[in-house]
């Protein structure tokens, strides 16, 4: 599958980067090994200095992409997302069934869901796993209204829309597609990090795929709920 995607291109809102990464072959090495140093310390832990000691390169080298590490994880979760809805219409494209489309779009956003796929360097598990992990804290953050206002969560908006439509289709007097959306998304986040680190804050099965069967469960509910 991999030789399907060998060539596309995740567009990045350009107030994410001060050089695009993907424009030499030190942009992606940072990409790369950045990926991989946040997954084995976390995010609180990663430093450039870290990153630039790995990819034998001066620090101020990584401050010449991105003006902090900040902006580097917005910068990851957006490709990420971008990534995302690009799988989406893939994966969706000739299903006519909104229900159906709408069960294979929350399996998609599963923990178990992504083949370890390799895009110019970057492994879709090892970033979903950062996802999982720290996206949250590219919200929680003083910031979040500026880096709103630059488009730094623009790919996940427009991820978010592609969901909702289909969520309209099936019915299209349900008011809340986004909220249940976005509830689904972060509650999957946290049940998959509950149950590796915080097991009793969920109801962890045999059944690897219960994460994935409660949120579609909950979804159909709510869509189908009478009034």
């Amino acid at each position: 599958m991999d030789s399907l995607f060998k060539n596309i291109k995740i567009i990045i809102n350009n107030n994410l980067y001060l050089i695009d990464p993907e424009t030499s072959k030190l942009g992606k090495k940072i990409i790369i090994h950045a990926i991989d140093l946040i997954e084995e310390l976390g995010f609180e832990k990663f430093t450039f200095k870290k990153l630039g000691d790995i990819i034998d390169s001066p620090e101020a080298s990584i401050y010449r992409y991105f003006k902090n590490k900040n902006q580097l994880l917005l910068y990851l979760i957006s490709w990420y997302w971008g990534w995302m809805e690009y799988i989406l219409v893939f994966e969706t494209n000739n299903i006519v069934s909104p229900e159906t489309r709408l069960k294979k779009s929350i399996a998609m956003m599963s923990p178990n869901s992504n083949e370890n796929i390799i895009i110019e360097g970057i492994e879709i598990n090892k970033l979903h796993r950062i996802v999982v992990s720290e996206s949250i804290k590219a919200f929680l953050t003083k910031e979040v209204n500026k880096s709103n206002t630059e488009g730094a969560y623009m790919n996940y908006k427009q991820f978010v829309a592609r969901i909702a439509e289909i969520i309209t289709e099936m019915n299209p007097e349900y008011k809340y597609p986004q909220m249940l959306l976005t509830t689904i998304i972060e509650g999957m986040h946290l049940q998959a990090f509950f149950a590796i680190h915080l097991p009793r804050l969920t109801n962890k099965q045999d059944n690897e795929n219960y994460i994935t069967d409660f949120y579609t469960d909950l979804a159909f509910q709510s869509i189908n709920k009478k009034s």
